[in-house]
Order: C-alpha cells, then sequence, then structure tokens
C-alpha cells in the first residue's frame, strides 16, 4: 500500500469508454466539485479514442487484471496480502457462497481482482463507489469487505436488469456487507431497486442529465431544399437491445418517392449482421457506417442531420436502455427524434409533445419517418419542445449535487464490521 490522501476509490467496467460519456461527465464534475478519487478500471480500451471529456478527468488511473493468468504474480502477491487481512475470511465466505449460485469464470475473476484492489489501494482509501452493480459493484464489494470499508454504487440499465435477484438483493441488504446508498438514473430503474431493499432512502434517483455548457447552442434549421435528401442519423452501439435490425426493416418500408440518407455512429458486435442485413434489402448505398465517433464528430452530426432516431427495444435476456444521454445530446442541438417508448426514454420525451414515440415494430418506425418528411413544421416544433425540456428539468448540476454529498458522507463513514 502506498502514502497518499485520496479518499474514495472509483471502480469501473472501462477507462475511458467511447460509449459511457455519462461516466465521464460525472467524474469531471465531481473533480469540479473537489472530490479527489482515484479511478480503478477492469478492462484496458479497446482503441485510443477519447473524448474530451477523458482529458478533463485528472485522476489518477489505474487498471485491475483484465485475465487473471496475465498477471500471475500480482494477483498471488495480492491474495496472499489479502490473506493476512481481518475482512478476508468474510469475503471467501461471500465469495463461496455467490459461486453455488454462479459457477462461472467471470465470477473467480471479479475475486481475483478483488484481492488485486483491495492490497494496493492505498491506506488513505476510505470508500469505494463502483459504476455498474453488475461486475464493478461485485469486485468493489469483495474489496471492501477485505479492507473494511463502506461501499456505494451508481446502476444504470443493463446491470439492473440482466442481474439475477439474489445476487441484486444481496448487494442492497446493508446487513450483508451490502451498499450504504446506490444512485440510479431512471426512475423505472429506482423502483425496480427499492422493491428489493428495506429502505427507500438507500437509493437516490440522480438522472445523468447533460451539462449543456460542453454544447454548442443550437444551430438554425431551415426546411429541406426539394431536390436534398432526409438525412437520419442514429448513434447507438450494435447491439441487440438498441434495435438497429427492425431499424433497417423499416428504412426497407419506405416509399421510393421519399429520399433518404441515414448515418450510424457506434461500434458493436452485430455489425457485420447488420451490413449484410442492409445489403440484402438493397439500402447498402442509402446507409453509412462511420462506426466509433469522440463526441465532437458526434454532436457535428447531429447539427448536420434533420432526425435522429434510436429504435430501442428489450433484448432476449432482459438487457434495455436506461435513459440514453444521445437523446439528451440530440435535443440539446434541437434535432427532431423518433424513438421507442422503452425503459425510462418517457420520463424525458412524451410521445407527439417532445418526440415521436413509436411502437417496436418497423411499420411504426417507417411511418414515424415518413410523417417527419412530410410535416417538417410538426418535427421542428417538437424538437423545440424537447430542447426546452431538457433545458428546464435535466441539466446535471441537481444531480451532481446529491451525489457529492452521498460521496463525501460516505468517505467520513465509520469502518464496516469484517465480523458479521
Amino acid at each position: 500500500m502506498t502514502a497518499d490522501t485520496t479518499p474514495l476509490a472509483i471502480v469501473v467496467k472501462c477507462w475511458p469508454r467511447l460509449s459511457e460519456t455519462f461516466v465521464a461527465q460525472e467524474l469531471a464534475a465531481l473533480e469540479a466539485k473537489g472530490q479527489q478519487f482515484q479511478i480503478w478500471s477492469l478492462r484496458h480500451p479497446a482503441n485510443e479514442k477519447r473524448h474530451p471529456l477523458h482529458e478533463q478527468v485528472v485522476a489518477q488511473v489505474r487498471y485491475l487484471p483484465e485475465y487473471l493468468h496475465q498477471e500471475c504474480g500480482r494477483v498471488l502477491r495480492c491474495w496472499r496480502a489479502c490473506r493476512r487481512l481481518p475482512g478476508f475470511a468474510a469475503a471467501w465466505r461471500i465469495f463461496l457462497a455467490d459461486v453455488r449460485r454462479d459457477r462461472t469464470r467471470n465470477r473467480a475473476r471479479r475475486f481475483g481482482q478483488a484481492c488485486v484492489l483491495a492490497a494496493e489501494l492505498p491506506d488513505s482509501i476510505q470508500a469505494i463507489y463502483a459504476h455498474f452493480l453488475h461486475t464493478p459493484s461485485s469486485v468493489a464489494r469483495y474489496a471492501a469487505i477485505i479492507r473494511g470499508l463502506p461501499w456505494s454504487y451508481s446502476a444504470h440499465a443493463k446491470d439492473i436488469w440482466t442481474s439475477p435477484d439474489w445476487e441484486l438483493k444481496e448487494k442492497l441488504d446493508t446487513h450483508h456487507f451490502g451498499a450504504s446508498f446506490g444512485v440510479t438514473c431512471t426512475a423505472i430503474g429506482a423502483r425496480h431497486l427499492r422493491s428489493m431493499c428495506c429502505h427507500d432512502d438507500q437509493i437516490d434517483l440522480v438522472y445523468h442529465g447533460l451539462d449543456l455548457s460542453r454544447f454548442p447552442a443550437p444551430p438554425e434549421r431551415t426546411e429541406l431544399d426539394p431536390g436534398s435528401p432526409l438525412r437520419l442519423l442514429s448513434v447507438g452501439r450494435l447491439v441487440e437491445k438498441k434495435g438497429y435490425d427492425r431499424l433497417i426493416s423499416a428504412l426497407a418500408l419506405l416509399p421510393e418517392s421519399l429520399h433518404w440518407q441515414m448515418t450510424h455512429i457506434g461500434g458493436g458486435d452485430l455489425k457485420a449482421s447488420l451490413q449484410e442485413q442492409a445489403k440484402a434489402a438493397n439500402l447498402a448505398d442509402r446507409i453509412n457506417w462511420l462506426g466509433e465517433r469522440e463526441q465532437p464528430e458526434v454532436i457535428q452530426a447531429m447539427r448536420n442531420a434533420d432526425v435522429f432516431i434510436l429504435p430501442s427495444r428489450i433484448a432476449s435476456d432482459g438487457d434495455r436502455d436506461g435513459l440514453p444521454n444521445v437523446l439528451m445530446e440530440a435535443a440539446s442541438q434541437k434535432l427532431p427524434i423518433i424513438a421507442t417508448a422503452v425503459s425510462a426514454i418517457p420520463e424525458f420525451l412524451q410521445h407527439n409533445e417532445h418526440a415521436f414515440l413509436a411502437a417496436d415494430s418497423a411499420e411504426a418506425l417507417a411511418a414515424a419517418v415518413v410523417v417527419y418528411a412530410e410535416i417538417p413544421g410538426r418535427r421542428a416544433a417538437m424538437a423545440e419542445a424537447a430542447y426546452q425540456r431538457l433545458v428546464s428539468d435535466f441539466g446535471m448540476d441537481a444531480g451532481i449535487e446529491i451525489l457529492n454529498r452521498r460521496l463525501r458522507a460516505l468517505c467520513s463513514d465509520t469502518r464496516i464490521n469484517t465480523h458479521t
């Protein structure tokens, strides 16, 4: 353990990660409030691209062993150090109970990472905070028990809806080494988590919101020239819950008389299959797949587009979006929005007031595009309403103030009892 004065350790899945601007925005805002912390990442970044927000965060970044066999000596050394700590026996018991219900390499990896985290944390660390309630919180919880520290979490979407109930309940149980508190970014997520814990005040609803000072003022939008295509834009990972297969089917249903082009920004495992789907539908020359892009490029694409589309859905494993930040980013540029009424999207956008919230079908999505193409005044009015909704109710400051206060209290909390 090293000499340091940092009181808080923040555990994240990957730092930096382009698809998680909300994490970078939060950490930059916490630093602006005077919070001091270290970032501990479970994974190394897949590429060298970074948002300007990542550059703003000055906290030290440490990487845990992504795979235990890659750093055997480090893991073994930390394991031995942790075995001498008073909380190790309790953490080991909980880990064995978890393994009986989840016999996966992933579970063993998380305990190994937790041992490295617990052994290498500076003595100054008084609390641990994890982004996401699934694997990052598993690592944070095991390490917190080993070190006798309080811990907390921020829950989002996949971690809430795909984690087994037994695991969520135990991570929320303050009598079973659970989190001292948690925050989550949607009302629907907060209700679900509160149904699993004893005290509603353990969980705060904290919308990510948007720091509008980081974005340019929205552009002046004019009606399309008769010969210009309707410029569609979507930003999101190419995974099942984003619904891009349904969107391609919808585009194939658009009338031949409608002149359109679509740009997609984002990476993901389904890229090849979706490109094949587009090719089979004779749409390959009308869809531009840009891959991952840094945020300034994303915002510029929003400024150049006519309509933003995000066809979110509930995936077969229960995974779903929370409240995607890209919808707020699109609203910040007064870009008319077509989305689906999934999860927390209606908490921000109401159908026919702020956006067109289509049903989860190709026919409904295609109909929404046609409406926006044929009635430009309607899409402009809803884009203006979405912008006003964003400015009045979805700023970032209120949520950051709640989280900042919570984390300061957590860092001054007494050490937990490791002998329960």
